[in-house]
């Protein structure tokens, strides 16, 4: 067996796979079918450790469920179409897309694509990922796209959809509007300003305070508390808001928070979803200011048109300073909304967009998250919070080019709205027609400049991946999925779309568990990694290449799902000293196991033997509860401990058998050694599987039904060979091995150095005849020449310090 060189021997396993298809899907097979939705990368950078921890996770499971005997579908897929992509290749040209073209930014995104997309397919191959790559699909290929608009023409015509224009949640920064599950709160320091409101009549002041001054131009109303004593006298009444003089109505609304600021608000159309609900509740008019580059613009900003937000702000304040209408100013925080892709706080704006009604079905969307399983269960009550803090339906709209079109034309001589047929999908309607001609017999039309939000395809993930539209037989058998594993924080976008699409559509889940993966967190507390900030201390295939794909998998079981975990050389050099320990053990093992064959019959067993069947039999019940219960990290974490009492403790007491051929006792060990291996091998094969793999090579698959350890069977307990009395003797035994090290290392003795005599008393005398039995394997690994059980110990002799129900003392010898 080779010096273990991961950098030479794991590329020939990668291969391997391949040549054997040992990741394949079978669709003829009649075996339970495990499928697994992946998570679509977004192509907006490189890949970092972050993404490798957390897709190594649903991998985890895929091995274990594979070697359950499942047929386990595995698909890989990469979410191209929409904005983040377009940023990324627009931070690459160095210009938007606007200054280039629809079509040259098309092509061009396209070609960063898919050169982006090999770059991570390498890596999650490195990774050792078992994808059926089969199965690979883009969110911006045609068959992404024909499933994409078949879910919209389908919800439109259930009435489902609609195209509305009204406020919507925009992005200056990426020129689009978004959804509200793409808003994020970021804390910055701002400045409430207390501004005089006059009564028309001249008879008194009302104080509002605002973050916002420069919407003064929008102002439509002004709000108190119906409860606040203060303006009772107000309501009703109109007021001029300072800047320009405008008359407004005072009107009450149990929104208005008496504690905050003074009580008094203002209302412009508009600042934020407080001021879209009063402007849809009290009928308010509507004066648009805001343009699409977050700068006041229109008549009605006046002198201020042109300004962006902040500037326009300062100098609003600064005029109204020098009239004496700012009666106060104090700083504050501000939780603002911002996009999540930019952190840009965002504006709303009037603009006729495409939306999914899902306010009407929130009952029905809390109660398919009842029946969803979560990992960890406490994710579900997020879900829960989001899906009852919902106040807008679904924008799907987004004024991008990088995106899935709409199947949409206008009709440019009635306006009416005309749909591609099913059979024309997927059209790009800037490029295709109508197949008929309007109903008014027109066929001159007016293509959707519009695309669809990302969400609106990566909620047909389950569909694509299924290849519902052209594989029935296939989607049937993988749908709905067992599992979606994917990100915490992207429970209320991709999770939740996925729901509402899978509800709308089918009345069904559109799978059995999700399971959710924490952060990968840089060093020293900067917080959560991103392609943006550089993607942490070290890349992944630097990972890589200083210490193996298995190692950084070692780091990567370290928590479980939903958990954050940091990024830690530390802990992954301890995995490469695990695996360097799992190879040396094996490279130990393999001249007594090479093309050993266990027999049908169990040999003579000693205490030692007895001890660690056993514990393995717990070992392997235990971790299989582990993995159904999807706590893959517990899992790894047991057979680790459970592999260092093999390594530390049972080897050395089994070598003395395993080197003499002529002892009787020797199958016993063979056996012992065959079977726990084996099985731990098996054990740890979802976490290291390059290591498993040429190690089971090695020393199994010559008399294995199996060629790969990744299509072998899972290890299954057998109870005949667990024995709690045989578990405490063999407990004693490390007991004493623990003892005896203590003592050399205290007197500066070799692990090596031979002793004449140990001498035992025990007072568990039930357990007198497994240790006597044991003597030899005692002998084996304390070095001792002579084992002797006495009742008590003599004077003179060297004592031990040990725990428990034993007295211990050894006689050196003549050296």
């Amino acid at each position: 067996m080779e010096t273990y060189k991961p950098s030479l021997q794991d590329p020939k396993i990668e291969s391997f796979w391949q040549e054997k298809g040992v990741y394949l899907f079978d669709p003829s097979s009649t075996a339970p079918v495990f499928s697994i939705d992946t998570p679509p990368a977004s192509i907006s950078g490189h890949l970092h450790l972050g993404h490798i921890y957390s897709y190594s996770h649903p991998d985890f499971m895929a091995r274990f469920w594979r070697m359950r005997g499942y047929n386990v579908f595995y698909p890989m897929g990469y979410d191209d179409n929409g904005l983040p992509t377009e940023r990324l290749v627009e931070k690459r040209l160095g210009y938007r897309a606007q200054e280039v073209g629809r079509k040259a930014f098309i092509e061009k995104c396209l070609e960063v694509s898919e050169e982006t997309e090999q770059q991570y397919q390498a890596t999650w191959q490195r990774l050792g990922l078992s994808v059926d790559w089969r199965y690979t699909y883009r969110t911006i290929d045609n068959f992404s796209r024909r499933t994409s608009q078949t879910s919209f023409l389908d919800l439109y015509h259930k009435g489902l959809v609609y195209q509305r224009k009204a406020p919507a949640i925009w992005c200056p920064e990426c020129q689009t509007t978004i959804a509200q599950a793409e808003l994020n709160d970021l804390d910055r320091e701002s400045r409430f300003v207390t501004l005089a409101f006059t009564l028309e009549d001249g008879s008194g002041t009302l104080p509002v305070a605002t973050t916002r001054p420069e919407l003064l131009p929008a102002c439509v109303a002004a709000f108190v508390n119906p409860n606040d004593e203060r303006y009772k006298s107000f309501i009703g009444r109109k007021v001029r808001e300072p800047l320009f003089g405008r008359s407004v109505p005072v009107l009450e609304d149990s929104g208005a928070e008496m504690e905050k600021g003074t009580g008094a608000v203002m209302c412009c159309t508009f600042g934020d979803i407080t001021d879209v609900g009063w402007w849809y509740t009290h009928q308010l008019p509507l004066i648009e200011i805001m343009g699409r580059d977050g700068s006041l613009t229109g008549e009605m900003a006046g002198e201020f048109a042109g300004l962006k937000v902040t500037e326009a702000r300062s100098k609003i304040v600064e005029v109204l300073r020098q009239r004496g209408q700012v009666l106060g100013e104090q700083a504050v925080t501000q939780s603002v909304r911002v996009h999540e892709r930019c952190d840009t706080p965002v504006e709303y704006i009037v603009t006729r967009q495409w939306f999914v009604k899902v306010l009407d079905f929130k009952e029905a969307l809390l109660e398919a998250g009842e029946q969803i399983e979560w990992s960890p269960v406490h994710m579900g009550l997020r879900y829960r919070e989001w899906v009852e803090n919902l106040r807008w339906d679904w924008c799907i709209s987004r004024q991008r080019y990088f995106g899935v079109t709409f199947p949409v034309w206008y009709c440019a001589r009635c306006h009416k709205i005309m749909l591609a047929q099913q059979d024309q999908l997927p059209v790009d309607p800037a490029v295709d027609k109508p197949e008929q001609p309007c109903e008014c017999g027109s066929t001159s039309f007016i293509p959707e400049q519009d695309v669809m939000d990302t969400w609106a395809t990566s909620s047909m993930t389950p569909q694509i991946v299924g290849r519902w539209l052209s594989e029935p037989a296939l989607y049937h058998k993988v749908f709905p999925m067992s599992l979606r594993p994917q990100a915490h924080e992207i429970i209320r976008t991709w999770a939740f779309y996925t729901i509402v699409k899978s509800y709308l559509h089918f009345g069904e889940l559109p799978w059995k568990r999700i399971a959710l993966s924490g952060w990968g967190l840089a060093p020293e507390g900067s917080g959560k990694l991103s392609k943006s900030k550089g993607g942490g201390p070290i890349s992944p295939q630097s990972a890589f290449d200083k210490y193996s794909p298995d190692a950084v998998r070692y780091w990567t079981a370290s928590a479980g799902f939903g958990k954050d975990a940091v990024i830690s050389e530390e802990k992954i050099q301890a995995g490469t000293k695990l695996l360097n320990k799992l190879w040396n053990v094996a490279r130990f093992s393999q001249r007594f196991l090479q093309n050993y064959r266990p027999a049908s019959q169990l040999p003579s067993l000693s205490p030692a033997d007895r001890w660690l069947l056993s514990k393995t039999q717990q070992l392997i019940q235990r971790v299989t509860f582990l993995f159904e219960d999807y706590d893959y990290a517990t899992a790894k974490s047991e057979t680790e401990s459970f592999f260092w009492n093999l390594a530390d403790n049972y080897l050395e007491m089994c070598k003395t058998r395993l080197y003499n051929e002529a002892s009787q006792d020797r199958e016993g060990a063979l056996f012992t050694l065959h079977h726990v291996l084996l099985a731990v091998l098996k054990l740890f094969a979802p976490f290291f599987p390059h290591i498993t793999e040429q190690l089971y090579q090695e020393l199994f698959a010559a008399t294995a039904w199996e060629e790969s350890i990744h299509r072998s069977a899972w290890p299954v307990a057998r109870p005949e060979l667990i024995e709690p009395e045989a578990e405490q003797a063999g407990e004693l035994l490390v007991t004493i091995a623990g003892a005896v090290r203590r003592f050399k290392s205290e007197h500066n003795l070799s692990l090596a150095t031979e002793l004449k005599q140990l001498i035992i008393v025990s007072h568990e005398r039930h357990l007198n005849q497994s240790l006597q039995s044991a003597a030899y394997d005692l002998s084996s690994i304390t070095r001792a020449s002579e084992i002797r059980l006495v009742e008590a110990l003599e004077p003179g002799l060297e004592r031990l310090t040990v725990e428990g129900p034993l007295e211990l003392a050894v006689l050196r010898g003549e050296n």
